[in-house]
């Protein structure tokens, strides 16, 4: 069975640039946009243009059947007002009931373009809305008809006019995708020319039949009414398809269009002026017959063009949902490389991270906490076995290799400083020691000078050099504090008062004149505390001292606060930043970051930081009102003795 195991292909050997991230990118990203944007630009657009086409052309063949229902009625209530203005009075109630056919067809055109106006081209729209206006004047024109000052051949044109401009309208906005479609537009705006036309010949020999002549240029109108007739049917004849000719043909084969072709005849015997003799209202019928059967002809070709529009519309719903069908199955390969491709990229970059996160939070702090804690001799810690890192391209194999030099170099360099840190802490430490040393037995030999001088300006000066060689001590322990030592003890047994620890404090100090040791409240603190205690206050004077003026003083007061004991270095000095402030008190709290990074005008803040975390004191500088700076220390409960109840009550 070893022989059939399934092996995963090597996608790096036969896809040309898979062996590097920028080759996956390009692949994954090239194949599904040439796709796509093939089959957008050829396909997609084409189709939704068809369909789109098709359902304006739909929309806009139910408009024009609308709008021919108006031209219909409005071409039969110009008939029968003709008839009537010629002294055909029987028209009369004719042309009422015609009006109000006329009116409801109006209203309905009305109603649909409101309704499909969104679907029609905006030419289409624009030029239905315009060849309505005519019509404003239709009331006016019937008023004038009713009430006898209307002229036939006047009003004659206003209808003619006002059923032109719907006719001229059809052709405005005409689709221009299917030829089958436009050639069936154009059929049917033909046939509508020639039915007004036909139409018009009916309304206007039906007034010179009704008046028994024709008078002044009707004749020649109805010579060019025919002539228009005639040029019409033949540019119908060459856009209609066979069933729509044969449709034309049996309209002009009937009886009542065979009659008409006979009253036509007569009228042309009368163009002399001589006296007509045709039956008008026989006229009007037969003519009629043949104006609707050219409307049927006209709904019939209308249905053709939506019946076709509607197959179009159809034909390229189904390719635009086999296109997005296409496009949805690109997407789905194109998505299943690009996961497969991130996969391969993200997977070994999330195991990398990982190792980073482990270098960074745990195996590189170990190895530097082992390091500083070692001896110096010690040797480094084996590096310890990387986890294996899935990945096969060649950018993440490199990123990994970085990574190990990184840490690497990272411990080496953390070795070299902790050497550094520690050479330099066994430095100060030696250093502080020594001065140490040399001083205890300095102030030791002063001090027997001391006892044996008798001089009084010579023990002056040796007092002079006592005070020095003690500011020299505080140094050499403030050395010893930055190193980390603990410095040799200077312990005193049983408790001192807190006067005595500030007057400690203040011996230590240069210009120990403009120290004001005043308001002190009465305290005993811990003998084993003292020294530190008394150093940490000589540095808070001593910088208060620093940056005051030479004629300011600097108080110091203290009183109790509970159980605490509080105490405060009060200057008048230049004052601090607030930015600066905040970042005295970050050292004064222990939290203020590596003394190796600190500047030197800084050590003394170390000095009292570190002496407070030893003390468990809590110290903070403070703005003093007005100018320069406060600096407040606390001394916790367990360095402070609590006064006696029955002394207190004594002396209450």
């Amino acid at each position: 069975m070893r022989g059939n195991r399934i092996r995963r292909p090597d996608l790096s050997v036969r896809i040309p640039g898979w062996g590097s991230i920028r080759g996956r990118m390009a692949i994954v990203l090239a194949v599904p946009t040439c796709l796509l944007l093939a089959l957008t630009g050829l396909g997609v657009a084409d189709r939704a243009h068809d369909w789109s086409a098709a359902r304006a052309t739909e929309s806009q063949v139910g408009i024009l059947l609308q709008e021919q229902d108006l031209v219909r009625e409005l071409q039969r209530e110009r008939g029968l007002t003709n008839g009537l203005l010629s002294g055909a009075e029987q028209y009369r109630d004719d042309v009422r009931r015609q009006r109000a056919r006329t009116d409801t067809a109006r209203t309905s055109l009305r109603a649909a373009l409101a309704k499909e106006s969104g679907d029609l081209p905006g030419a289409a729209a624009a030029a239905l809305r315009q060849a309505q206006l005519p019509l404003v004047d239709l009331i006016a024109t019937r008023t004038a008809v009713d009430t006898g000052r209307a002229d036939r051949a006047a009003t004659l044109r206003f209808y003619t006019r006002a059923v032109t401009a719907l006719i001229d309208a059809e052709g405005v906005g005409a689709p221009d995708g299917d030829r089958r479609i436009a050639r069936g537009v154009q059929a049917l705006q033909a046939l509508a020319r020639a039915t007004e036309a036909v139409a018009l010949e009916r309304g206007s020999l039906n007034g010179v039949f009704a008046a028994r002549r024709f008078r002044s240029g009707e004749y020649l109108d109805f010579t060019d009414v025919r002539a228009t007739r005639v040029a019409a049917l033949g540019q119908f004849r060459q856009l209609a398809d066979n069933a729509e000719k044969s449709s034309l043909d049996q309209a002009f084969g009937t009886a009542a269009a065979r009659r008409v072709t006979g009253y036509e005849a007569k009228a042309e015997a009368g163009a002399d002026g001589s006296s007509l003799h045709v039956d008008a209202t026989r006229w009007w019928a037969d003519m009629t017959t043949l104006v609707d059967a050219l409307h049927g002809v006209r709904k019939q070709v209308g249905d053709d063009v939506r019946a076709r529009a509607d197959q179009v519309g159809g034909a390229a719903t189904r390719e635009l949902v086999g296109f997005l069908a296409l496009g949805g199955l690109i997407l789905a390969v194109a998505s299943a490389l690009a996961l497969f491709s991130a996969r391969s990229i993200t997977r070994p970059l999330g195991a990398l991270a990982d190792e980073a996160d482990a270098v960074a939070g745990s195996r590189l702090p170990d190895v530097v906490k082992y390091i500083q804690g070692a001896d110096p001799d010690t040797p480094l810690p084996a590096e310890p076995e990387a986890a294996e890192v899935p990945a096969t391209a060649r950018e993440i194999t490199r990123l990994v290799a970085a990574l190990r030099n990184v840490e690497r170099t990272a411990v080496g360099l953390a070795a070299e400083q902790a050497v550094l840190r520690r050479n330099s802490t066994e430095s100060l430490a030696s250093l502080g020691r020594r001065n140490q040393a040399l001083l205890s037995r300095q102030l030791g030999l002063i001090t027997t000078l001391e006892s044996q001088e008798l001089d009084p300006n010579a023990l002056a000066e040796l007092f002079e050099l006592d005070h020095l060689a003690t500011r020299m001590r505080r140094n050499a322990e403030s050395l010893l504090v930055l190193a980390g030592e603990e410095p040799p003890a200077r312990r005193w047994p049983g408790t001192v008062t807190v006067t005595e620890v500030v007057q400690s404090a203040v011996s230590e100090v240069e210009q120990y004149q403009r120290v004001a040791v005043t308001d002190i409240e009465p305290c005993r603190v811990r003998g084993h505390c003292v020294a530190e205690l008394s150093h940490l206050l000589a540095e808070l004077v001593e910088n208060a001292l620093m940056f005051s003026p030479p004629q300011q003083p600097v108080a110091v007061y203290g009183w109790r606060d509970g159980g605490e004991y509080c105490l405060a270095v009060v200057d008048r000095g230049i004052g601090m930043t607030a930015q600066r402030m905040a970042q005295a008190n970050a050292l004064l709290s222990g939290k203020g970051g590596s003394l190796l990074a600190a500047p030197t005008r800084f050590l003394g803040h170390h000095v009292v930081g570190a002496l407070a975390t030893r003390l468990g004191a809590h110290v903070e500088l403070r703005a003093t009102e007005g100018s320069g700076v406060t600096a407040y220390v606390a001394l916790p409960t367990r360095l402070v003795q609590q006064p006696d109840a029955s002394a207190t009550a004594a002396a209450t």
